[in-house]
């Protein structure tokens, strides 16, 4: 009954080249239920796309909790949507019980308890289970992912700058922390609509994308004078107060540059209060129905749940485990053949 009545909630809003992974698990799941009897809590950030990645779980026989809040983006119609399904949501007797596998997102839930382990969706919650002593599938660290983080959230700063009335780049100066999958898809996007571009970063690791500039992450003299000329100032690096002493916040604080955070933590940490950033400190495309478009979440959302077999098959050593190569490209295969978004992800490949 739970799996109709999402159905019937998503009647006519997506195409299924829109989410060829998840329909490919879907068919597979349907006949197959490797998740019957299987107590799964899932933690993603409950948007309208996320219903998608339920629909997935419950044809393979889950019996699923889905957690929202505790720090982490949602939104409140769909929790409604899911309650008027028949689908549980966690409440405090709820995040105290025990379940099989845990699909958590920032860490945020690493302390529900789950018999068989883990599976975490983001690069900042890998940093709260790197110690675990049971096995962590993490999603984040593969191929997969950055469809989602690089074109997905790249897409998404667009339309979120587009919302407050900022979505003309053209010869403005936007100035990047962290290049890493996330502040590639900004600075790609940011450049394609015409932007001067400067990374900070490690510029021992680090070569800038699409013709933007870099200064080191360790040269305040030089961040400083890049924020006094920027238009934007964007955080991007996944981790909770990663700006916090790099620079003079009253340089910040006391100019005219629009402040966005596109990571799940608070970037910027104190000294930059909430009121001067776009969205209040949260991720800026949160602010939108759909922060990022079903056709490029969907490789991780189906990729996040086939982590939850790994996780119950018992091979994972404890602490961080990787996805499988061979998981990945059938995942990637499915896209390129079936999916809407092999245009752009053929570009990626392209222009890694």
């Amino acid at each position: 009954m739970q799996i109709e009545l999402l159905n019937e909630a998503l009647r006519g809003v997506y195409r299924p080249e829109e989410y060829p992974a998840l329909a490919e698990q879907m068919h597979e799941w349907r006949a197959a239920k490797p998740l019957s009897g299987r107590r799964i809590f899932d933690a993603t950030p409950v948007f309208r796309n996320t219903m998608v990645k339920y629909i997935a779980l419950l044809e393979g026989g889950a019996d699923l909790t889905v957690g929202y809040g505790r720090g982490i983006p949602y939104d409140g119609r769909v929790v409604e949507t899911l309650r008027e399904c028949g689908v549980a949501l966690a409440d405090e007797a709820a995040l105290g019980r025990t379940y099989d596998v845990v699909l958590d997102c920032a860490g945020a839930n690493a302390d529900v308890k789950a018999r068989y382990g883990y599976v975490e969706l983001t690069r900042s919650g890998m940093y709260r289970y790197r110690d675990c002593s049971q096995p962590v599938y993490l999603a984040d660290d593969g191929r997969i992912k950055e469809i989602e983080t690089a074109l997905g959230t790249g897409d998404g700063f667009r339309r979120g700058m587009a919302h407050f009335g900022y979505g003309d780049f053209a010869g403005k100066r936007i100035v990047v922390f962290g290049c890493g999958k996330v502040g590639s898809g900004i600075v790609m996007y940011a450049s394609l609509g015409g932007a001067r571009v400067t990374v900070v970063d490690d510029v021992r690791r680090v070569v800038p994308p699409f013709g933007a500039s870099i200064v080191d992450l360790g040269d305040r003299a030089g961040i400083e004078k890049a924020l006094k000329e920027a238009w934007c100032v964007v955080c991007a690096t996944g981790i909770r107060g990663a700006l916090s002493g790099r620079f003079d916040p009253a340089v910040l604080t006391g100019g005219n540059a629009i402040i966005a955070n596109m990571g799940v933590e608070d970037e910027f940490g104190p000294e930059i209060p909430a009121e001067r950033v776009l969205n209040a400190k949260e991720p800026l495309n949160f602010v939108l129905e759909e922060p990022t478009h079903l056709k490029y979440i969907d490789p991780t959302m189906a990729l996040d749940n086939y982590g939850a077999l790994e996780v119950l098959g018992g091979g994972l050593a404890p602490g961080l485990n990787r996805p499988s190569p061979e998981l990945e490209e059938r995942i990637l295969d499915t896209v390129r053949r079936s999916g809407v978004v092999a245009p752009e992800l053929g570009f990626l490949e392209k222009n890694r």
